[in-house]
């Protein structure tokens, strides 16, 4: 099954999750284990949001829920494209890549391989605010501004667990 017809049928983020994995060891060899994946309302400015941001030295990724609440709102369309760019994006941080212009480049690279030049998701890795203009990515060092809650999503690195809890 081709990667555009898996995330068509993903349903949840554990799901696209499982195909960035894919992508990135069909295309790169690399690989981690035991990402958890937290969702936080990081806010959002006037002129910019930010997508997620990977903590440097553990296996977490956050993503801003804020945006997503907004694409499901405004644009559902753009959902699962979204949210495969972003997680790409932040687990290739997790795997070391910690220069923003060098993941950037990784992320676009991968998308064109696994899903070809004209798909929506390799459009959106290489320009994000072509469709959400108020898109940014964090940049070393950032940090949010407030403490916002983190919700963690279970079971979200299902691959990587040999055992139910």
């Amino acid at each position: 099954m081709d990667f555009a017809t898996r995330l068509e049928k993903a349903k949840n983020l554990s799901d696209i999750f499982e195909i960035v994995k894919k992508a990135v060891y069909e295309i790169k060899k690399g690989r981690r284990s035991g990402i958890m994946l937290g969702l936080a309302d990081l806010g959002a400015g006037r002129h910019q949001w930010i997508g997620g941001y990977h903590v440097i030295s553990s296996n977490g990724i956050i993503m801003n829920s804020r945006p997503i609440e907004y694409i499901k709102q405004h644009n559902p369309s753009l959902l699962k494209p979204y949210e495969f760019v972003i997680l790409l994006h932040e687990y290739i941080h997790s795997l070391g890549i910690v220069d923003e212009g060098k993941c950037r480049e990784m992320t676009y690279e991968i998308c064109i391989k696994s899903f070809g030049i004209d798909h929506l998701v390799t459009k959106m890795g290489r320009d994000m605010a072509q469709f959400l203009p108020y898109i940014q990515t964090a940049s070393y060092g950032w940090e949010p501004s407030t403490d916002p809650a983190i919700y963690y999503v279970r079971g979200f690195d299902r691959s990587s667990t040999s055992y139910i809890v």
